[in-house]
């Protein structure tokens, strides 16, 4: 049994043993300590370790990389694609050349998703300030697609390195106190404030952003999609900036073009008498 949805170091673990002892994708359920009406059942995983360590093997680092990833996605068959890759390349390693393979073409599509959701979180997180006793902290909720949050929380650590700050999900909630990262338990939606005077700086930057000669609102709700759009300040702005759009544009065609300042040229300097 798994630690949790995003174990990949113990999934790791386990795939090497069972791989070592040749247990068959077939005869291995995965589950993970949040599934309790599963099992881990695979009796040929306890084997001894001496003969784990005879039949080791190697997979290549693109591999390594593609399970890192595709291991963090939602699809609950995970662990068992990415079992069943494994093995299969421990029995042929040229398997590993077939870039058409049909599993191999799954767990790409789900690392893409979920560097994709990563991406989204990185973008679309936003803080609002608490008091506490040790001062002021900055809370986040978000609700992302993928089991992402802890491959997704260096960036929040790196960017806001000097804040005390939390974001809570439905899974477990990441904290950093300007030291180190912590997961703790799940969060709730009610425990972040509500957008409120906070919010205005947002709102600003996103009125002054707005372009409404390139809108294009299909393009943006792929971008920005609508699911995202609750925990979102700027996006109480959306549907009134859309639909001022075209009127905007008529204004700023009718306005003219604007005269380019005129800038004199840099003049060199004069080192002569140095």
């Amino acid at each position: 049994m798994l630690s949790g949805p995003a174990d990949v170091s113990g999934f790791r673990q386990q795939a090497r043993m069972l791989a070592a002892a040749n247990v068959h994708p077939d005869d291995v359920v995965w589950s993970t300590h949040e599934e309790p009406d599963d099992l881990f059942s695979a009796a040929p995983s306890d084997a001894p370790a001496e003969v784990a360590s005879s039949a080791r093997f190697t997979v290549s680092a693109g591999f390594v990389r593609l399970c890192d990833s595709a291991l963090l996605h939602s699809d609950p068959q995970r662990f068992a694609l990415m079992y069943r890759l494994l093995f299969r390349l421990k029995e042929s390693p040229s398997m590993w050349m077939d870039t058409l393979d049909p599993e191999r073409r799954r767990a790409e599509q789900m690392a893409r998703e979920v560097r994709r959701a990563i991406h989204k979180m990185h973008a679309f997180v936003r803080f609002f300030p608490v008091e506490d006793e040790q001062g002021e902290q900055y809370l986040a909720w978000f609700e992302p697609d993928h089991f992402i949050e802890e491959a997704a929380a260096p960036f929040f650590a790196r960017r806001f390195a000097n804040m005390r700050w939390a974001i809570l999900t439905p899974r477990c909630t990441l904290s950093w106190d300007g030291q180190a990262l912590t997961t703790g338990a799940a969060g709730r939606r009610e425990d972040v404030p509500p957008m409120d005077a906070g919010a205005e700086l947002w709102l600003t930057y996103y009125r002054s952003i707005f372009n409404p000669a390139r809108l294009k609102v299909s393009m943006m709700e792929k971008e920005m999609p609508r699911r995202y759009w609750a925990n979102l300040p700027e996006a109480t702005l959306i549907e009134p900036l859309i639909a001022q759009a075209n009127e905007r544009v008529a204004g700023m065609l009718a306005s003219g073009a604007t005269e380019p300042r005129k800038i004199r040229p840099m003049r060199p300097v004069d080192r002569s008498g140095d």
